[in-house]
Order: C-alpha cells, then sequence, then structure tokens
C-alpha cells in the first residue's frame, strides 16, 4: 500500500509557501494515528489524485496497514481531487442541489473537505485537533510551518489545524498537477492531435441525447471559470447503482448509504427526495480508476458503461430480484429514470449496442492526463 508519495510540484515551480507546506502535509503519513496514513495514500498522484486501491473502499484507522476490519472500513471509496478547484460551496439551483464536497457534498470548501480525513476513525484516525497538531509538531517541516504562519501558531491547537487545512487547500489551487487539462482530449480542442475513428464515434455517442446522453451531467466544453471542459457539472444524481456486499456496513441488511441524506451528512435527512444522490465525479482519468462510483460497485469501466445503458432495459443482469436494491422500498422511485439512457424498460434495445460501447470507451480513455502528441 501506498503511504507516501513523493515528486509534484513544490515552491520552486511557482507556487505560494503556504502550497509547498501544503504538498508536504499532503504526503506525510506521520500525521495519522498509525504513522503510514496520509492524503496521498487514498489519493495517489499517478492515478489522477484517485483512490489506489482494489478494494471498493479504503480502509485506515490507528493500525493501519496491519487492521481489514468493520471498524477500520470506510464506507465510500476515496474520491478523485483533480480538478476540484473549479467546484464551488453546496448550494441548490432551481431546487437542485449542485456544489459541495465529498460524495455528499457536505463540506464546502477544499479547506474544510481537508480537515475531515484527520479524523476519520477509519481515516487517519487521530482522537482530536490537538493530537493533530502533537503530530505536525514532530514533522521535519514544522519550522518553516511556524516561518509562514507564526512562531506561537502551535500554542493554539485549533488556529494551527486551520492552518494546515489552508495551506492544503492552497496546494491544490495553486498545484498545477490538479487540474493539468493536459489529456488527449485537450490536444485534440487545441488542434495538436486528431480522434481515431473508434475514438471520434465515441464522442458523438457520449454527446447524442438518445445515446449515451454523458453529456447532461458530464458536460464536454468548458464552463464557469474552467479553461477547459471538466467533465462534470457538480450536480447529484441517483442512479440506482447495485449494492456493494463486500462493503463492511452492508453485511447490515436495513443499513442503506443514502447520500445526501445520511448517514453521513446530517442536515438533510428530512429531505427524503434527496435520499440516494450522490455527486456526479468528473470523468477525466476514469480510465485510470479502479472501482466505480461512490460503492466502489464495478471494477471495470466497460461493466459501468453496460450498467448505465442496460439497467432498465435488462435489470435481472444488475439486481437481486430485478430491482434497485441498495434503497429502501419506499424510496426506489428516487432513482432517475426519465433521462436516456434510463428512460427505457425491460425487453427494449438498449441505447448502446456492443460496439458503441467500445467506441465510448475508446473516448473515456482519451480523458486520462498526460498525453504527448
Amino acid at each position: 500500500m501506498l503511504a507516501a508519495c513523493s515528486g509534484g510540484s513544490s515552491a520552486a515551480d511557482g507556487i505560494s509557501a503556504a502550497a509547498a507546506l501544503g504538498e508536504m502535509i499532503f504526503k506525510d503519513p506521520g500525521l495519522s494515528a498509525s504513522g503510514h496514513l496520509s492524503c496521498a495514500t487514498c489519493h495517489d498522484p499517478a492515478l489522477g489524485h484517485a483512490s489506489p486501491f482494489d478494494a471498493p473502499v479504503a480502509f485506515g484507522g490507528a493500525l493501519f496497514p496491519n487492521d481489514n476490519s468493520a471498524a477500520a472500513s470506510g464506507l465510500r471509496q476515496p474520491p478523485t481531487l483533480r480538478y476540484l478547484r473549479f467546484n464551488t460551496g453546496f448550494r441548490f439551483e432551481g431546487g437542485q442541489p449542485v456544489g459541495g464536497f465529498f460524495w455528499d457534498g457536505r463540506a464546502n470548501t477544499l479547506a474544510e473537505q481537508a480537515k475531515g480525513p484527520f479524523l476519520g476513525v477509519n481515516e487517519m484516525a487521530n482522537a482530536s485537533i490537538a493530537d493533530v497538531v502533537t503530530r505536525l509538531a514532530q514533522a521535519p517541516y514544522v519550522e518553516r510551518f511556524k516561518a509562514v504562519f507564526g512562531a506561537d501558531i502551535l500554542n493554539s491547537p485549533d488556529q494551527a489545524f486551520d492552518r494546515m487545512a489552508y495551506a492544503l487547500e492552497r496546494y491544490q489551487i495553486e498545484d498545477p498537477d490538479f487540474a493539468p487539462f493536459s489529456s488527449k482530449f485537450d490536444a485534440v480542442v487545441a488542434g495538436r492531435s486528431t480522434f481515431t475513428a473508434a475514438e471520434q464515434r465515441g464522442a458523438l455517442w457520449f454527446n447524442r441525447r438518445d445515446k449515451g446522453n454523458c453529456a447532461a451531467c458530464h458536460p464536454s466544453t468548458p464552463a464557469g471559470r474552467a479553461p477547459g471542459a471538466l467533465f462534470t457539472d457538480f450536480s447529484y444524481d441517483n442512479l440506482g447503482v447495485p449494492r456493494n456486499p463486500l462493503i463492511a456496513a452492508n453485511q447490515d441488511a436495513g443499513f442503506y448509504d443514502l447520500g445526501l441524506c445520511g448517514p453521513v451528512r446530517t442536515d438533510l435527512v428530512g429531505r427524503t427526495d434527496l435520499c440516494g444522490k450522490f455527486k456526479v465525479p468528473t470523468l477525466r482519468n476514469v480510465a485510470l480508476r479502479k472501482v466505480f462510483f461512490h460503492n466502489g460497485r464495478f471494477n471495470r469501466l466497460e461493466d459501468v458503461v453496460r450498467f448505465y445503458v442496460t439497467r432498465d432495459t435488462s435489470p435481472g443482469t444488475w439486481y437481486p430480484g430485478d430491482a434497485y436494491d441498495d434503497l429502501p422500498v419506499g424510496l426506489r422511485g428516487n432513482v432517475n429514470m426519465s433521462e436516456a439512457p434510463y428512460n427505457r424498460t425491460r425487453g427494449q434495445a438498449a441505447a448502446l449496442d456492443a460496439g458503441e460501447i467500445a467506441d465510448l470507451i475508446a473516448f473515456l480513455n482519451t480523458l486520462t492526463d498526460g498525453f504527448t502528441p
């Protein structure tokens, strides 16, 4: 397992002193209770700052990496951190949720998000903010931290913790590795490369509303402050993803991870119309991911696309009893059944055939950063 990462940008690459400290914090396993778990452990730069684990969720805790018990098991797979600098705080637009960080949008900034794993019992597992700062005081870069944020900063653990989160936020905002826009897709848009015939067809199926309709939630054109397409609109959707029996919490048949309305997020528990909705992730670097969806239910990109287009035409392929199995019966009406390709019924032809699925996957592979024409 990855304990710490090297490489990437530094202050010499033009980022601020705070951001350079953020890089050190990001890669420092000594800030965890186990001494073996860093931010980079679950957000591997080589994989688009996404999870390096083959398991559907990550394991953490004070005994990492030697504890694979239910107590050390996460609930959701670690999401990618790439391109999040263009995200916003959680809000409702036209009555629909958008923005926010984590799968359920419960943090409003990158700094707020950065605090969570330090105290998560199945992540870095520090017992308190004071414990985090005690570990910071033993870090080899602590004098640099004090030089940037004040000689007495460690005397106030809350303020020191805030500065740690700020440094992590600046690192993710300033370091170009978190938003390089360096895929083949970007090269094609810039006129420096061309798609193969299969990739070109895949782009067509991706955008056509009567086919893949992927662009409905994963726009392939720039929006907002971003210089290129983000392949997410940071909205939320309920896709009826099949239950993953490999997640420890799911051993309880009465347990359901309902995303926006709990169990991790607690301020929207009364909004039953939002139950089962999770944030739409970027599809950039999707071909590098080892597991897919919030619950890591699939580990092949082909299966993900097949699920999208045959979920309702062949439900028995995905669900025991042919019914959405990771939602209570009374909430199954929340599943998106109105937009293509989900608007078909049992026995109808899927929106994409096998050849078109292969084309679409070829296009998705063009979204991987680091392409050289």
